[in-house]
């Protein structure tokens, strides 16, 4: 793969991410304004650093489908450990007496995704769909600041954990780009479905057509 390709795909990614963070500072959409409809419950869980906004445009396209959207509030701006999280999830879940949902998470989001489907609320959900999940870690996370950051180590104890909870991937989609600036590793999962999208990017390919037609796949077939 040539270089400038990459720092091409690498320059639209960020290009798309901030566009979106700085998007999300002034959207007035309620998040309960995407709550009701008739089709499979689906519940969203961003990146780190990200807040629901920052996939306002896919909750949009999920709810015009006729889909009942949640986002888990208590997230915020998703800076908890990825157990803490699924804890959140799974309250989530619970308080509202969600059945038969379909998980959309980004990044992070889909960590703490397979967690909450392996715990005491995991019954409650189908199925996920994961978009640039770092689900065997990323070598850069060792260089990064803070703990919330060098948590997706490849060698992080809660990566490894997660790793060998392998009973729930035959559930979950995982969608990546062939080449992501953020985990060079790839979002391959053992066990799921794997889907690699012909292009690069680790934000920017939530907007990906094949990212709905995936969730169409496990929501409305």
């Amino acid at each position: 793969m040539g270089a400038v390709r990459r720092l091409g795909w690498w320059a639209a990614d960020y290009a798309y991410a901030g566009f979106w963070q700085v998007r999300s500072f002034f959207g007035r959409d309620d998040a309960r304004a995407f709550t009701d409809g008739d089709g499979v419950p689906i519940v969203v869980l961003a990146g780190v650093y990200e807040t629901w906004r920052f996939l306002e445009p896919l909750i949009v396209a999920l709810h015009q489908r006729g889909h009942p959207v949640h986002v888990v509030d208590a997230l915020r701006r998703n800076r908890f450990p990825v157990a803490d999280e699924a804890e959140q999830i799974a309250e989530h879940l619970r308080a509202r007496d969600l059945t038969g949902v379909i998980l959309v998470a980004h990044s992070k989001g889909g960590l703490a995704g397979k967690l909450a489907m392996t715990g005491p609320e995991g019954h409650r959900i189908r199925a996920m769909l994961a978009v640039a999940t770092p689900f065997g870690g990323s070598r850069y996370a060792r260089r990064m600041p803070g703990r919330v950051l060098r948590a997706f180590s490849p060698d992080d104890p809660s990566i490894l954990a997660l790793a060998r909870e392998v009973q729930v991937n035959a559930r979950i989609v995982s969608v990546y780009a062939e080449f992501d600036p953020h985990i060079p590793e790839g979002s391959a999962l053992p066990g799921a479905k794997n889907v690699v999208l012909d292009t690069g990017g680790h934000f920017r390919i939530l907007a990906h057509p094949r990212v709905l037609a995936e969730l169409a796949a496990l929501a409305e077939s």
